[in-house]
This record gives structure tokens, C-alpha cells and sequence, in this order.
């Protein structure tokens, strides 16, 4: 069942934001352990160990309403002066309240968001120890299906979504591939655990692909280290569009399939004080 808040108009929005919006809870960690495994490597290797049955202490707890990948972005994107919005799924609960008023507050519209009956809204619990953070996330079973769009928008950015959103992906691709519309894919965990097998089509109708190094190899099934052979082999699975790949405080990379660029990392002289969400922002 599908609830959509308020009748639209027909003004074209550049950027439309389509996946799980999230409240997130940071907690603020001080009595843990980081390990590394020695025999996976230093990077992309390392466990945040608690001490079991125990009661660690935390520092501090946050609650951020209207989180997630997509949502991040479409904020960014309003942010930066374009007509952006979100199509996402709330529950008709206290939490989607929440959410919808966090929405408003930015100045974007909800009236892309469904209200669900029955349902309950994702919370998410971000684990923060320095600026780093690992979350524990549950994606809620809602029934996704676009809403109807008087005007096409100019890009759709698709990104995390629940695990019931399988059939959706075509959804959204086939809109797409119908319309003057480019889609930007940035596949969440769920998306990249799909893989290229039941999801290629998705790579191959993005016009904008987005994803960091170990992603990408988890996504390749690939063990080198090079990016720009990472960007070529990606390239091949995502038809015409360009692929940009990042690698945390080392840079970013994009590649159309004959030029390549490299950006470094912004020269912030302060420390990072958490990197949560800078993949959407930056994207």
C-alpha cells in the first residue's frame, strides 16, 4: 500500500534521490579494541572487538533523522542549488514523523516519500570509534514501486536499498532506459552482494557509476591493487557511462573508456572527525 503525502507539480527536478532513508543513532565508542587480521592485510582487515558479556562504556549517543546513502545525496545536491528530492519509504510510526519534518527542514520536498502503513522506519546504529564507524543496519520490508513523475528528472541516483527491492532495480533501469533520464548508481551492500549476475543490467544502463576501491574488487571478484585497471574492467560492465572510483585519503578516479582523471584529497589541515556519509556526498 502506497501513500504518497501531498499532489505534485510538474516543475522538473534535477536530481532524485531513490533508496532506504534511515535514522541513524551514533554512538560514540571508548572502550573497544581495533585488531587487524595479518593474514588479510592491513587495509580493509581490521575488527572493532568488544569484550563479550561485558558492559563497555560509551561517550556520547546522537540521533540523526533522515540519513542513509541516497538521502545524504539528494541533501548535497540541495545543498549545492539543484531541485532535489528523495523517493524513499517510511513507516507510518513516530520515527517517519521524524524523518519527514528532518526532510522539510533542508527544504526538499516529501512528496516522493511513501508513507507505509503496518510498517516501521529503518534505524540504524552507527558504531563511531575515532572517524571511523562500523553500523548496524536492517532494511525494513516495504512494498517499492517509483511514484508517478509528471516529468521526468534530469538524473536518478540509486543507491542502498532493502533486500526486497530486488525486482524494483529493473523498475528503475527500464525508466530510465525510457526517458531522457541518467541514471547514477552507487550499489549499497545489499546491491554489491547481488553482484554482476543479477544485477548487471543496472550496471549497464548507468550513465554515472560510483564505488571505492574494495568494492570494486568485491564486485570484479578481483585481487589487484591498481586502480586503473579496476576502472577498465569495471568500464566494461557499465555500458557508455563513466565509472569513478575512490580510495579513502588517497584520491579519486574516473574513467569514460578513453580518459582517465585522478583527484587527490582535499588539503584539510585538520584531522577527520568522522567519515560517515562522505562517499554520498562526494558522488
Amino acid at each position: 500500500m502506497f501513500i504518497f503525502k501531498k499532489k505534485r507539480n510538474n516543475k522538473q527536478l534535477d536530481f532524485l534521490a531513490v533508496g532506504d532513508v534511515v535514522i541513524d543513532d551514533f554512538i560514540d565508542l571508548t572502550d573497544v579494541r581495533i585488531d587487524t587480521d595479518p593474514d588479510k592485510g592491513d587495509r580493509g582487515a581490521k575488527e572493532l572487538c568488544l569484550r563479550f558479556g561485558d558492559k563497555p562504556e560509551y561517550n556520547s549517543s546522537i540521533v540523526l533523522p533522515a540519513m542513509g546513502n541516497s538521502s545524504n545525496a539528494a541533501v548535497s545536491a540541495k545543498r549545492l542549488g539543484l531541485t532535489a528530492a528523495s523517493y524513499s519509504n517510511v513507516g507510518a510510526d513516530d520515527r517517519g514523523k521524524t524523518v519527514l519534518t528532518a526532510i522539510e527542514s533542508e527544504g526538499m520536498t516529501t512528496d516522493y516519500i511513501s508513507v507505509q502503513p503496518g510498517k516501521i522506519t529503518n534505524y540504524h546504529y552507527v558504531l563511531r570509534f575515532g572517524p571511523e564507524r562500523t553500523i548496524l543496519v536492517k532494511h525494513e520490508d516495504y512494498d517499492y514501486k517509483l511514484p508517478n513523475l509528471d516529468t521526468p528528472p534530469r538524473y536518478i541516483y540509486f543507491s542502498s536499498i532493502g533486500e526486497k527491492a530486488v525486482d524494483f532495480h529493473r523498475e528503475v533501469a527500464d525508466y530510465c532506459n525510457n526517458h531522457e533520464t541518467k541514471l547514477v548508481f552507487q550499489p549499497g551492500t545489499f546491491q554489491i552482494k547481488l553482484g554482476l549476475e543479477k544485477l548487471g543490467y543496472m550496471y549497464q544502463a548507468s550513465d554515472l557509476f560510483f564505488c571505492n576501491k574494495e568494492e570494486a574488487q568485491q564486485i570484479l571478484h578481483s585481487n589487484t591493487e591498481e586502480i586503473p585497471e579496476l576502472m577498465k574492467e569495471m568500464k566494461a560492465k557499465t555500458g557508455d557511462g563513466i565509472v569513478c572510483i575512490t580510495d579513502g585519503a588517497a584520491g579519486a578516479y574516473a574513467y569514460d573508456g578513453e580518459a582517465g582523471w585522478f583527484m587527490p584529497m582535499y588539503p584539510d589541515p585538520a584531522p577527520p572527525v568522522d567519515r560517515t556519509g562522505a562517499g554520498d556526498s562526494f558522488s
